[in-house]
């Protein structure tokens, strides 16, 4: 079936308004794009705020103050978007212990909050959008302090709920995940704990948009712009063998993994259907020296990218609550920009839904063309039962040097091998992407192991 199930309804302080959609559309991605309420998102993270610190180690048993008391609504806050979509997230906690870390010495509960938005065709897929629970100032086993964790990272974790108020609106043929992750400034384990439970269970996890910081527009280099965004990837898979090693080294892919595909998605999506928002790839698994919760995703093989802001102000971050010098140092709510928090909350909810509507990225993508005045492609069928709104499959290829795929040549859905005829290898990067019925594409797959988004469906 290739359509919306349920109304979907557009939600604001002041308006509800009801349409129905016999058939979705990629049109539809422009209304997602700015369904996200910065009202909400401000409410939602001075809630978070509220709680005084969320720190790792702090309270767990009080309700107004601590991580649990924390953790704890925002599982609340996920079973009442579920209640007003009719059930239609699966809401529950997976944690693990942890002790004898240098920055969690005693043995701590780490909790992650989850809520599943199950597909109706292929309810094993996943797309992941993470913020995380956990705040800090400037002693990393300061549990007591107040942290107020504003931007970082109460902005990532408002926006994953109000994403999840947005897209539980629509049904889709594959999963959609909205995670709220623990112990993240204590060394990633909340992302840890969830990545290894994924992998017990055998999740098909095809992307994780991992959102750390996405409300400060004013830079600690005097820069204020709420016009950009930085989506940053890794080049080359955590887990890649020493024989893909050897593969990529003759036939390329250092800029090509699934990650770096999944971050130029996020840039088509930007570039689509969010107004006024330009993306910065950056060519990095992160920022220099530094790390966030997508990184234990990418440790395990899962295609994963960290959405945030452009500036950042090292002031508001990490920092004990004082002025010093006239300076201000803390991270407060005064330091986050609302609206585009909301904005970038869009780019995630349509790069979401994108996915979740198209189907599966293409497995076991192969290429040849070998001193051949044409270049050859071939992948798997995908399964027609996981995947009834595939229409074919689009061949896209660039220039080495381009950031951004450039050409394309679509082939119906009963071709599983193609070949482009006077374009010769030598001289260009392919990859194949799989396209619905409506218009929804996958992201792309670079031929070979280094490209594949995992070739398990």
């Amino acid at each position: 079936m290739n359509s919306v199930l349920k109304p979907f309804l557009v939600l604001s302080f002041s308006l509800l308004t009801c349409s129905v959609f016999s058939q979705v559309t990629p049109e539809e991605l422009h209304v997602i794009g700015t369904a996200p309420s910065a009202e909400r998102l401000e409410s939602d993270i001075q809630t978070l705020v509220d709680f005084g610190t969320r720190h790792t180690l702090s309270d767990t048993t009080s309700t107004t103050r601590g991580i649990g008391a924390a953790r704890r609504w925002i599982k609340a806050e996920f079973d009442k978007i579920s209640e007003d979509c009719g059930g239609c997230l699966e809401v529950f906690y997976v944690s693990d212990y942890v002790e004898g870390e240098r920055r969690i010495p005693e043995r701590t509960k780490i909790v992650n909050v989850v809520a599943i938005q199950r597909g109706y065709a292929d309810p094993n897929r996943f797309v992941i959008m993470s913020g995380d629970i956990d705040s800090r100032v400037s002693d990393a086993l300061d549990s007591t302090s107040d942290s107020p964790g504003a931007n970082d990272n109460a902005s990532g974790m408002a926006g994953t709920i109000e994403a999840a108020r947005v897209l539980s609106n629509y049904e889709f043929p594959s999963s959609i995940m909205y995670v709220g992750l623990s112990g993240e400034e204590q060394g990633l384990f909340g992302g840890k704990i969830l990545a290894q439970y994924a992998l017990d269970n055998g999740w098909k996890i095809k992307g994780v948009l991992n959102n750390d910081m996405i409300g400060n527009i004013e830079g600690i280099n005097g820069v204020i712009n709420n016009t950009t965004a930085r989506v940053f990837s890794e080049g080359t898979r955590a887990v890649e063998t020493d024989r893909e090693g050897t593969i990529r080294r003759f036939t390329g892919g250092e800029v090509d993994s699934p990650s770096r595909n999944l971050a130029r998605y996020v840039d088509v999506m930007a570039d689509r259907y969010i107004p006024n928002l330009d993306i910065m790839m950056i060519y990095r698994l992160d920022r220099f020296g530094r790390g966030g919760h997508h990184r234990p995703f990418n440790d395990a093989g899962f295609p994963g990218v960290r959405i945030m802001e452009t500036n950042e102000n090292y002031n508001r971050q990490h920092q004990d609550l004082r002025t010093e010098d006239g300076i201000k140092y803390g991270d407060t709510i005064d330091g986050v920009n609302f609206d585009y928090a909301a904005k970038l909350t869009g780019l995630n909810a349509v790069t979401m839904a994108g996915m979740a509507w198209a189907p599966a990225p293409p497995a076991k993508v192969e290429i040849q063309g070998a001193v051949q005045p044409s270049t050859t492609l071939k992948w798997e069928a995908l399964n027609p039962d996981q995947n009834p709104q595939l229409a074919g499959y689009k061949i896209y290829w660039r220039l080495t040097d381009s950031n951004q795929w450039q050409w394309s040549e679509f082939v119906p859905a009963n071709v599983t091998e193609h070949t482009l005829e006077n374009i010769v290898i030598d001289n260009y990067y392919f990859g194949v992407a799989s396209v619905s019925k409506e218009g929804f594409e996958s992201p792309v797959v670079f031929p070979g192991p280094n490209g594949s988004f995992g070739d398990n469906d």
